[in-house]
């Protein structure tokens, strides 16, 4: 077989609005690209060249570049708009069920035996701020030992912990018997480890944290490839979202930028396969906090680092860029929006300006992949590889 690479590079919450499904999330009329378009702060030509301003419903970005690369629009069929959910359809499956969210804390029981096996007792248990959490409960926990269990709008169940009570390798063992608890009806999506170190009021998160994932349910695409002998490559959370599985080699990141760096280093490694990328400050430092303004500046450099990726791009690789859910900074709340996510295609083998429409499920992207190996699809999605390729 000939050397191919693919890189799926996710910008994590990067929405694109018009969700048909919004209203029955409670989203409608949020636009993610939109909110941050509006900022001075926000200029991608980059983007723009590979097709961004033609995808179907931008209608307020400048079309003046030459299109250089395929684009489109994807809808999401999942029933969740999680981080989780979001990138097990991007890989192949749909799930027709949410995971379980849990807006008033998780059930007594649950918590009970999870304080049995750990032998500490919980405080909080409300959905919260990770930064807040620690705010209001660090002290109580440094005093009694406690742990500080909180959860979000999304499907997870998080332990905030101080270094110095709780050391890092513990928290990770409370952690993986919180992941043990948590399946079937409350298989949450996530259990987080958010250590933290410092003295009130100046409590400060740690880069310590771990996500323990649920198993995914069936065959990803990073399953078939790496059992038809391609190389895998997770670039930050990956590894963490689909539990390790289907993932050679997996690098993580301390932010965007790093993760770009990672990225443009690994176009320098001799590998036949997928070079799978999230992005998490999007969400994680802006998004949530509906800090637009960052979140702007955040896609600006992105487009920045992207010019550099393409410009060292090898004539066999191809490149592809889309998001997970929306998460807009200007609109009501700090939780996920249900959006359309973009879809951008650029390589030596990729026809230009193709606009692929609007697509039913981002698992056209793994059926894409998979037919761009010459591997049989056997995960959810339609490819669209006849469309792109010369």
């Amino acid at each position: 077989m000939g050397r191919q690479r693919v890189f799926l590079i996710v910008l994590d919450s990067f929405g694109i609005g018009n969700a048909p499904d919004a209203t029955n999330f409670g989203d409608e009329g949020a636009n993610t690209l939109h909110t941050i378009t509006q900022s001075s702060e926000y200029y991608t030509p980059n983007m723009n060249r590979l097709g961004l301003s033609y995808i179907d419903g931008i209608d307020y970005l400048e079309k003046k570049e030459k299109v250089i690369g395929a684009y489109g629009r994807l809808q999401e069929a999942s029933k969740g708009k999680d981080t989780t959910i979001g990138h097990w359809e991007i890989a192949g499956i749909i799930s027709p069920k949410a995971l379980p969210t849990y807006p008033n804390g998780f059930p007594k029981e649950l918590l009970d035996e999870f304080s049995k096996r750990t032998g500490r007792g919980v405080l909080c248990n409300l959905p919260y701020s990770g930064t807040d959490v620690i705010r209001d409960y660090g002290e109580e926990h440094i005093r009694t030992g406690k742990l500080i269990v909180y959860t979000s709008a999304d499907s997870v169940f998080q332990i905030a912990a101080h270094e110095d009570i709780v050391p890092v390798e513990e928290l990770y063992q409370y952690c993986e018997i919180a992941r043990e608890l948590l399946t079937g009806e409350h298989g949450v999506g996530r259990v987080i480890a958010r250590p933290f170190t410092d003295k009130a009021p100046n409590f400060r998160r740690t880069a310590n944290r771990h996500d323990f994932s649920l198993l995914p349910p069936k065959r990803t695409m990073l399953d078939i490839l790496q059992s038809e002998g391609y190389d895998t490559y997770g670039v930050g959370k990956i590894y963490d979202i689909f539990a390790g599985k289907g993932i050679a080699h997996t690098q993580r990141i301390t932010n965007n930028v790093d993760g770009m760096e990672k990225t443009i280093a690994l176009q320098d490694q001799e590998f036949n396969g997928v070079c799978f990328v999230n992005l998490v400050d999007f969400d994680m430092l802006y998004g949530h906090r509906n800090d637009i303004e960052g979140y702007a500046k955040a896609a600006t450099i992105f487009d920045r680092q992207l010019g550099m990726f393409m410009d060292r791009m090898k004539p066999e690789d191809v490149l592809m860029i889309t998001a997970d859910h929306g998460c807009d900074p200007g609109f009501k709340g700090t939780d996920h929006s249900r959006e359309c996510v973009p879809l951008l295609v650029y390589g030596e083998s990729i026809k230009e300006g193709v606009n692929l429409g609007t697509r039913k499920t981002f698992s056209d992207i793994s059926a894409t992949i998979l037919d761009i190996f010459g591997v049989e699809i056997t995960t959810d999605g339609t490819s669209f590889k006849d469309e792109i390729c010369k």
